[in-house]
């Protein structure tokens, strides 16, 4: 049995096991149960009535947070030409254009967050999956981040703004970061309400039944709070 520290203990006093949450009520209170010294990121955990063996169930998109993850991310793109400028252009920390950076990541290299690329540069992508596949950095045009030189800008600004991908575990589960524990709650609330939409808009045909089972949030090593999943049908998203 896990055996928690007084922090932990002191957090978890505040939260009532047996309740559902209103949203609203859930991101005041987790802000509340942060035990680390830094600042602790918030997640939401989702069980979802779904199953992940059949292909026509699985669930995989993207989301951009109307304010972010609170965090600076960085962003590595694979183009060339005028792909490249765009990305340059659109503020890339790295945009590996020659055969040094891509050996350099066949190595080992990863201090990126977010990999874009173009189609005709998925070739030479595609022979770093084993470094990029594992670390989830791998491009992939369902996550929209294999786009056209053209589109290359606002999928560069999109992913250093709080663009986040989420997708359906092996375990038919999904887990997101939403933001900070510093964020105000209302910042968390907006958030949350945008990454629950596109859920909802990414429900696959197939689904029959309960198509959200169970959903909670939590800070960093915190307690979890569990959120009413009928009170989320309501929620209105900020554009």
């Amino acid at each position: 049995m896990t055996k928690h520290g007084k922090k932990y203990l002191a957090a978890a006093a505040k939260v009532d096991i047996d309740k559902f949450y209103n949203p609203r009520e859930a991101m005041e209170l987790v802000r509340d149960t942060s035990i680390t010294k830094f600042d602790s990121t918030i997640e939401v955990h989702m069980r979802m009535g779904l199953d992940p063996r059949q292909a026509d169930q699985l669930v995989r998109d993207v989301v951009v947070l109307p304010h972010g993850l609170g965090k600076s991310v960085r962003v590595l793109v694979f183009a060339q030409g005028d792909g490249a400028t765009n990305a340059r252009n659109a503020g890339a920390d790295v945009v590996a254009d020659d055969d040094e950076t891509l050996n350099k990541i066949q190595a080992g290299w990863t201090e990126f967050d977010v990999a874009i690329a173009t189609p005709d540069m998925m070739g030479k992508v595609g022979k770093l999956g084993r470094v990029l596949g594992p670390r989830g950095l791998m491009p992939n045009p369902k996550a929209g981040t294999v786009v056209p030189p053209n589109d290359m800008a606002r999928a560069v600004t999109e992913a250093k703004a709080g663009r986040v991908e989420f997708r359906l575990d092996k375990t038919a589960n999904i887990h997101v970061q939403i933001g900070k524990a510093s964020f105000p709650a209302d910042h968390l609330f907006d958030n949350f309400s945008a990454l629950m939409e596109a859920i909802r808009k990414a429900r696959p045909a197939a689904a029959k039944g309960n198509y959200i089972k169970h959903i909670s949030v939590a800070t960093t090593m915190g307690p979890g709070l569990k959120i009413d999943p009928a009170a989320v049908q309501s929620l209105e998203v900020v554009e």
